[in-house]
């Protein structure tokens, strides 16, 4: 066991999260897979300038040594000049600021008086350009976790990179759908106690992000990006995080690599690494410096007034709506988080006399029974399939059980007889559960609930069965 305390553990967070609006410097969609067929294909050559400081970044320096040829594939669809760097920028995109400046103030962060664009040194192919184009929208921002206060020093728009296709030893393809997307970055400070905090805090990030209902979801809209260091020595930053479950374990197996190299009396270097399948690190490139960055000169600058930000209108964060959505319904927690982005729960709670809780397990449950156990295409099921259900549950036409089935066979194409899932009262049949408990003296209760479910399942409620059940053979 690690005791992170005693090796002076320090990490820290780089969230990148896609923002839902156009580009971030043309009017282009922000496809991130473009569907459409390249009809564009270029082929470029990077090399490295310096930056303000008038040195040369040591990381772009790496890359420029691989002399790769990159080649990059666009869709007319989805990118422009301004992608294929053969036309400069056009003014930022207002609406991304705005988003941007509406999650650094649920971060608590103070927004900056004015926006500069500035040049990032990027030659590993994933920028046209070269450069890509970042500017600093807030400083100073905090969340409260379960073991402290995590500060944010900086929050960052910035543009997204191209997505890399194929790589060989003398060329890289990459596709230009995803370059330009606006992207938010949120760095943390190195306060993080150990592999788990860092998970908490990536989810609580996560979730502020997520409460905007104004960022890109599914995989490969965000990045996390780890930076570790212990014993005070070099720094390390991982890349490739999309899975907040690998957090704590690709933390863990890095700090024990480092460990073992001072055990051994090797040097640990200041660098970057990829976070690969298996949990462990591999080497990509020395850490960048300072010396990458230079202004951009062909934006101007954007004033931030007091004004703009006041017309920001904040969101609840999910948690609240979480903890209402549970207070007012008397819903478990996880189903509480999972119906809350869903349109139809209200609508059906306030249409139909069904407890709030079992419209939510149809909604969110049912579907994901339905994929387990037939591994059907839940997808398939629309408004209309949990209308009609819901419908007949209302009426007492169909009990909770028939559901299920009935949703299953939607699924499949298959007309519904509706005959076939008709509830029977409870009193019809209790002479019938009786007779078998007779019959079958010495039965387990389960092997009687079989044998009478067999025949009624989905027509009555199986809790009244069960009861019954029960109370005969007692």
């Amino acid at each position: 066991m690690i005791d992170y305390k005693k090796i002076d553990f320090k990490c820290g967070l780089e969230i990148h999260k896609q923002l839902e609006t156009h580009k971030l410097f043309c009017n282009c969609p922000s496809f991130v897979n473009d569907p459409n067929k390249p009809d564009i294909i270029i082929k470029r050559k990077l090399r490295s300038v310096v930056g303000e400081t008038g040195t040369l970044d040591i990381a772009a320096e790496y890359e420029k040594s691989k002399n790769k040829t990159f080649i990059y594939e666009a869709c007319s669809t989805s990118s422009c000049l301004v992608e294929l760097d053969e036309e400069p920028p056009h003014p930022i995109n207002q609406h991304a600021v705005d988003i941007a400046i509406e999650i650094a103030l649920l971060l608590n962060a103070k927004i900056v008086n004015e926006i500069q664009v500035m040049r990032k040194t990027v030659i590993d192919g994933s920028n046209t350009s070269g450069f890509q184009r970042t500017t600093l929208i807030a400083l100073n921002g905090y969340i409260e976790t379960s073991k402290g206060k995590i500060l944010i020093p900086e929050i960052y728009l910035e543009e997204e990179a191209a997505k890399k296709i194929k790589e060989d030893e003398k060329t890289i393809i990459y596709r230009l759908d995803r370059l330009g997307v606006p992207l938010v970055e949120i760095k943390t400070d190195s306060s993080i106690k150990d592999p788990e905090h860092a998970k908490e805090t990536a989810a609580l990030i996560g979730m502020i992000l997520k409460s905007t209902g104004k960022v890109k979801n599914g995989l490969g809209t965000i990045r996390q990006d780890v930076n570790i260091s212990i014993m005070n020595k070099a720094r390390t930053e991982i890349k490739g995080f999309q899975d907040l479950k690998s957090i704590p374990k690709i933390i863990e197996n890095e700090v024990k690599r480092q460990l073992s190299l001072i055990e051994r009396n090797e040097e640990l270097k200041n660098e970057v690494r990829k976070a690969e399948d298996n949990f462990t690190t591999t080497f990509l490139r020395p850490m960048p410096t300072s010396s990458r960055l230079y202004p951009e000169t062909d934006i101007p600058f954007v004033s931030v007034t007091k004004e703009r930000i006041s017309k920001i209108k904040l969101p609840e964060l999910i948690t609240i709506k979480v903890m209402k959505l549970q207070e007012l319904y008397n819903l478990p927690t996880q189903l509480a988080k999972e119906i809350i982005n869903n349109k139809l729960f209200e609508k059906f709670v306030n249409k139909y006399k069904i407890e709030p809780s079992l419209i939510a397990h149809i909604l969110i449950e049912i579907p994901k029974n339905i994929k387990t156990r037939y591994n059907l295409d839940i997808k398939k099921l629309k408004e209309h399939d949990f209308e009609f259900v819901l419908s007949n549950l209302n009426k007492n036409i169909i009990s909770k059980e028939a559901i299920i089935d009935i949703l299953s066979e939607i699924i499949q194409g298959k007309k519904i007889d509706i005959n076939k899932y008709k509830t029977v009262p409870i009193e019809n049949i209790e002479k019938e559960i009786k007779e078998i408990i007779q019959q079958n003296k010495g039965t387990s209760f389960n092997a009687i609930m079989g044998l009478i479910m067999e025949k009624y399942r989905g027509k009555i409620d199986g809790k009244k069965i069960s009861e019954l059940v029960k109370k005969y053979i007692s």
